[in-house]
C-alpha cells in the first residue's frame, strides 16, 4: 500500500502551523499521494479549503482534529479521524460541547467521559510529542502508557486505535516510539507512520518560528526551546518516509489500509436547509407561490403582465431547485420585523428578484430598474441565493438575532465566523516584533509595508526605505520583507461575521463544530461566509445599518410634531426639491451620498432620476476609482467626451453607463462576451471580485480571460483595458442591484432631510457615531438649513434629542443630555424620571433628589448651560 500523510496540521491550526490547506494538498499532489488528512488543533477550521483543493486536485480529503483532553489535571492531545458521517458529526459535537464552555478563547478542553460518549466512527491516533502516550509515559512510565492505551481501546475499539509513530531524529522521540512499539505488541494493536506535518516544505519552518513567536509573546533570539529543534515537520514523499521507517514496514503499509478505511468526505456533509412549517395539505413551493401573488397585487397596482411573467418564471426555478423553505424563512423574519416594529430592507443581489420584492423583502422594483434575476439566482450557478437584510444597529438588530436563535435552538443558529488573515500592516509589525526591533522601527516599517506587496530585490519601494534610513541590501532587512510577504493571507485568529447567520434542519453542531463569540448570547460556526457557501450552507445576513435606526426614529418623530404619515415605499419618486439638494451637493447627513469626494463628484454628475443615484453611489468606490472609470463617466455624461466602448460587442451590457463599467453585473457579462466565459466561470469571476483571498485567484482568472479574448481576435491594448475594468474590482465589486438598494435609502435620507427637517436631525444626533460629520456638524448644518435649536435644560431635556412645537411647521429641537460630555446615562436617566414628578426648585434640590448625579457631572451641567433655568428656584 502507498504512504499516505494521516496527520497534518495547517496554519488554521492558528499560529501553530505555516502552511495553507491548499499548499498542503498541492504538496501531497505533486508527491503523488493518493489522499491527505488534515488534523488542526481543536477544530475543523481549514477542512472546507483542503477539501475543494484536494478536489480540484484528484486526491482525498480525509477529515478529523486534534482535541485537547484534560485529565488528572493535566493536558494532551488526541488525534481523531472521521470514519465515516456519524463520524464526523461525533467530532462537530465533541469539540462544540467543550468549546461552548470554554472562558478564555483556545482554552476549552474535553473529559475523556465526554470522549468515549462521542467516539463512535472515529478512528484515533496515539501518537505525538502532545498525545496520550507521550504524556502518560512522562508522568506514570511505561505501565501507564500501557493503560492509556488500553483505556483509548477500549473507548474507541481495538480496529480503530492507532500506536503512532513520528521520526523528527530527536532521541528523546524515538525514545517514545520504542515504547509504543512495546505496547502495540504488548497489546496487539497495529501501528502507523506520520511525519506530524505541520507545514508543506522544509522551508516554511521560518514562518512557523515567527509564529511561535507571536504565539508566546517573545523574540527568535531568546525563544530557545519553544522552537522546533529542526525542519522535519515538512510532507515528506513516500519513499523518504519508507526508508525512514525501513525497519517497520507494516506502520507504513497500515496508513494505505487505513486511507482506504476513512469513507467520510466533506462532500458527504449532509447538510440540510430548515423545513418552514407549512398546513396540511399545503406544500412550501404552494405557500411561497400564494404568499408571492398576495403581495405582487399589493406592490405592482395593477399587477403588470411583465411583472407576473417576471414571477411565474422565478418561481418556476424556485421550485425547481428546492428553494421555497429559505425564501419563506427569510420572508418570516422580515415578518417578524414589521410585527415588532423594526424597519427592515434586503439588498444585495436579492433587489434583482420580483418574488423577492413581492414579498416585501426588498423594496427596489427590478423590473422598473431592469436588473438581472441570474446575478441572484440561476440553475447554472448551482448554489444558494445570497439575501442580505439591513436592519436598525443596536438593541433592535439584536432583538432579530436573538428571535432566530429562539426560533431554530441553540444549536440550530449560529453566526458565521470572519477569519481574520494576515495582511501588510500586521504582518509587518508581527515580524518586526519576533526579530527584535524596537517600537520606533516597527511603526516606521509597518507604515511603509502597509499596502505593498513585494516584486523582488528591484522594486520601487527600495528608494522609499532607503530614504527612511532601511537599507534593503542588508540581510537583516532583506530577511524582514521576506517573512513578511511569506505571513500574507496566513490566518490569525478567528472573528465574527458582521451579521451572517447560518441555521439547518436539526442541530448545527452536527454539521460544523461552534463556540462562542465575544459577545455574550452569540455563537459561531469555525467556518467563513466562503467556505459555507462552497459546502452549500445557508447564510441569512442579518446587518446593522446605522442610518436604518436614523430613519425609523425619524418616522416615528414625524406623525407626532408634524401630523403625517410618511411610509418608505411609497415616498413621490422624482422630487425636485430632493434633486436640487443633490445638484447643490448639499447633502450632509444623507446615507452614502455625504463624503467630500461625493460631494466633489454631484455637482458635476447633477443627478435628475433615481437612476443616477444608483450611478452616483456606486462610483466612489475603490474599484471605479483604481480602474480609471470615474472621470472618462463624469465627461460623457456632461457631454465632453464622445461614449464609446472597449469593443462593439460590450455596448448592449455599457449602453446605460455610458460605456463605463461601473458594476459587477456588467463585468460578469462582459468576461461571457469577450473571453467566452461560461456562466460557472464567470461565477468563479464574482467569487474571485468579492472575496478578502481574491489576489491569487484574480491572477488565475487574468490568465483565463487574456487566453479567451486571444481566441476571440481582441487586440492587446483593448485586452488591457478590458482587463483594467476587470481586476480593479477586486478591491470592491459593487453589485448593480445593491448600488440601487443603497441608493433608495439615500433617496429616502435626503427626502426627509428636505421635507422634515427637525425629525431627520434629531434622528440622525440620537444616532450617532455614524456617518461622516461630527454632532456639531450636524446642528450647524440644520441651524443653516433654518432649524431652530433649543439648549439642554435639566428642566426639558430628555436623554435623547427630543422635539418641542415651534411658531410653524416646522418642531424645534431639543438637544439632549447625552450631549453633555461626561454625564452619565445613568445620572441622566434618573434626572429625567425625578422631573417628571416634580419640577427641581433648585441646584440643592437636583443633587438631594438625584444621588446618582456626582459633584463633576453638575460642574459640566453648569458649564453648558444646563442649570440656567434653575437659577431663578434659588431660595
Amino acid at each position: 500500500m502507498p504512504y499516505v500523510e494521516l496527520h497534518a496540521r495547517s496554519a488554521f491550526s492558528f499560529l501553530e502551523g505555516a502552511s495553507l490547506p491548499e499548499a498542503l494538498a498541492a504538496a501531497a499532489a505533486e508527491a503523488s499521494m493518493p489522499a491527505l488528512a488534515l488534523l488542526d488543533r481543536d477544530g475543523v477550521y481549514g477542512a472546507p479549503r483542503f477539501h475543494g483543493a484536494a478536489k480540484k486536485l484528484g486526491i482525498k480529503a480525509h477529515i478529523g482534529a486534534e482535541i485537547t483532553v484534560e485529565e488528572n489535571g493535566g493536558r494532551w492531545r488526541l488525534a481523531l479521524l472521521a470514519q465515516s458521517r456519524a463520524g464526523y458529526q461525533n467530532l462537530c459535537r465533541l469539540i462544540t460541547c467543550y468549546k461552548l464552555r470554554e472562558r478564555r478563547k483556545g482554552e476549552g478542553a474535553a473529559s475523556m467521559p465526554e470522549v468515549a460518549a462521542h467516539a463512535a466512527g472515529l478512528v484515533c491516533l496515539t501518537g505525538g510529542d502532545e498525545g496520550p502516550v507521550s504524556a502518560a509515559l512522562a508522568q506514570g512510565g511505561m505501565e501507564a502508557a500501557r493503560r492509556q492505551t488500553e483505556l483509548l481501546a477500549n473507548i474507541f475499539g481495538r480496529e480503530n486505535i492507532y500506536l503512532e509513530l513520528q521520526r523528527h531524529f530527536d532521541r528523546q522521540e524515538e525514545a517514545r516510539n520504542q515504547a509504543a512499539v512495546a505496547i502495540a505488541a504488548s497489546l496487539r494493536l497495529p501501528l502507523l507512520a506520520t511525519n506530524g506535518v505541520a507545514y508543506a516544505s522544509e522551508a516554511e519552518r521560518e514562518i512557523l518560528d515567527v509564529l511561535t513567536c507571536v504565539r508566546n509573546h517573545c523574540q527568535l533570539e531568546t525563544a530557545g526551546r519553544l522552537l522546533a529543534k529542526n525542519s522535519e515537520r515538512f510532507l515528506r514523499p513516500s519513499g523518504d518516509m519508507e526508508q525512514l521507517f525501513s525497519d517497520l514496514p507494516q506502520a507504513i503499509a497500515n496508513t494505505g489500509e487505513l486511507s482506504a478505511r476513512l469513507e467520510f468526505t466533506l462532500g458527504d456533509l449532509g447538510y440540510e436547509f430548515p423545513r418552514y412549517p407549512v398546513a396540511d395539505g399545503e406544500s412550501m413551493d404552494s405557500f411561497l407561490r400564494a404568499r408571492t401573488l398576495e403581495g405582487a397585487r399589493e406592490r405592482y397596482r395593477p399587477l403588470s403582465e411583465r411583472a407576473a411573467r417576471q414571477i411565474e418564471r422565478e418561481l418556476a426555478l424556485i421550485e425547481k431547485l428546492h428553494l421555497a423553505g429559505y425564501f419563506l424563512i427569510v420572508w418570516e423574519i422580515v415578518r417578524y420585523c414589521r410585527e415588532q416594529g423594526i424597519l427592515v430592507q434586503g439588498r444585495g443581489s436579492a433587489a434583482n428578484s420580483a418574488v423577492c420584492y413581492a414579498l416585501g423583502i426588498t423594496a427596489v422594483d427590478p423590473i422598473a430598474m431592469e436588473l438581472l434575476f441570474e446575478r441572484f439566482l440561476s440553475e447554472e450557478r448551482g448554489e444558494w441565493p445570497d439575501i442580505d437584510l439591513d436592519l436598525p444597529s443596536g438593541d433592535e438588530r439584536e432583538r432579530v438575532i436573538q428571535h432566530v436563535y429562539e426560533r431554530y435552538g441553540k444549536l440550530g443558529a449560529a453566526m458565521t465566523a470572519n477569519v481574520i488573515t494576515y495582511r501588510g500592516r500586521s504582518a509587518a509589525r508581527e515580524v518586526g516584533k519576533a526579530l527584535g526591533f524596537d517600537a520606533e522601527t516597527i511603526n516606521q516599517l509597518s507604515r511603509l509595508v502597509g499596502s505593498w506587496e513585494w516584486k523582488g530585490p528591484d522594486d520601487t519601494l527600495e528608494q522609499q526605505f532607503r530614504n527612511a534610513g532601511f537599507d534593503l541590501r542588508h540581510p537583516r532587512m532583506r530577511k524582514y520583507l521576506e517573512l513578511c510577504v511569506r505571513l500574507q493571507d496566513l490566518p490569525r485568529h478567528l472573528g465574527q461575521h458582521s451579521g451572517g447567520m447560518v441555521i439547518c434542519q436539526g442541530q448545527l453542531d452536527s454539521v460544523v463544530p461552534l463556540e462562542p463569540a465575544t459577545m455574550p448570547g452569540r455563537v459561531v460556526v469555525q467556518w467563513d461566509k466562503e467556505d459555507c457557501a462552497d459546502l452549500g450552507i445557508v447564510k441569512v445576513d442579518l446587518l446593522g445599518l446605522g442610518m436604518m435606526a436614523a430613519l425609523k426614529d425619524c418616522l416615528e418623530f414625524i406623525p407626532q410634531h408634524y401630523g403625517e404619515e410618511v411610509d418608505l415605499a411609497h415616498l413621490p419618486a422624482d422630487d425636485p426639491v430632493v434633486y436640487a439638494s443633490l445638484q447643490e451637493a448639499d447633502t450632509v447627513g444623507m446615507f452614502q451620498i455625504e463624503s467630500r469626494a461625493q460631494m466633489s463628484c454631484l455637482p458635476r454628475l447633477r443627478p435628475s432620476r433615481f437612476y443616477d443615484i444608483v450611478i452616483q453611489v456606486a462610483i466612489i468606490r475603490p474599484g471605479p476609482i483604481v480602474g480609471q472609470m470615474v472621470n472618462p463617466f463624469l465627461k460623457r455624461r456632461q457631454g465632453r467626451e464622445a461614449v464609446r466602448y472597449a469593443h462593439p460587442a460590450l455596448e448592449p451590457v455599457l449602453q446605460r453607463t455610458l460605456g463605463v463599467p461601473l458594476f459587477q453585473e456588467q463585468l460578469l457579462r462582459m468576461a461571457m462576451i469577450v473571453a467566452n466565459f461560461s456562466g460557472g466561470e464567470a461565477e468563479e469571476l464574482r467569487r474571485a471580485v468579492g472575496s478578502k483571498r481574491s489576489a491569487a485567484r484574480m491572477r488565475e482568472i487574468e490568465a483565463k480571460l487574456r487566453q479567451g479574448m486571444a481566441a476571440n481576435r481582441i487586440p492587446p491594448a483593448t485586452q488591457e483595458e478590458i482587463i483594467l475594468s476587470i481586476t480593479s474590482f477586486a478591491l470592491y465589486g459593487f453589485p448593480e442591484s445593491h448600488a440601487a438598494s443603497f441608493a433608495l435609502l439615500a433617496y429616502a435620507s435626503a427626502y426627509l432631510k428636505c421635507h422634515y427637517l427637525a425629525a431627520f436631525t434629531a434622528a440622525l444626533l440620537n444616532n450617532q457615531p455614524m456617518g461622516f460629520y461630527s454632532p456639531a456638524t450636524l446642528v450647524k448644518d440644520a441651524q443653516r438649513h433654518g432649524l431652530k435649536i433649543r439648549p439642554i435644560d435639566v428642566l426639558r431635556s430628555d436623554w435623547l434629542c427630543t422635539l418641542e412645537p415651534g411658531d410653524a411647521r416646522e418642531p424645534i429641537l431639543r438637544m439632549g443630555l447625552r450631549y453633555v460630555r461626561g454625564l452619565r446615562e445613568e445620572a441622566a436617566k434618573e434626572i429625567v424620571a425625578e422631573r417628571a414628578g416634580r419640577a427641581f426648585a433648585s441646584v440643592d434640590d437636583l443633587l438631594r433628589r438625584v444621588p446618582a448625579l456626582r459633584r463633576d457631572e453638575l460642574v459640566t451641567l453648569a458649564q453648558v448651560g444646563a442649570l440656567n433655568h434653575l437659577q431663578s428656584h434659588f431660595p
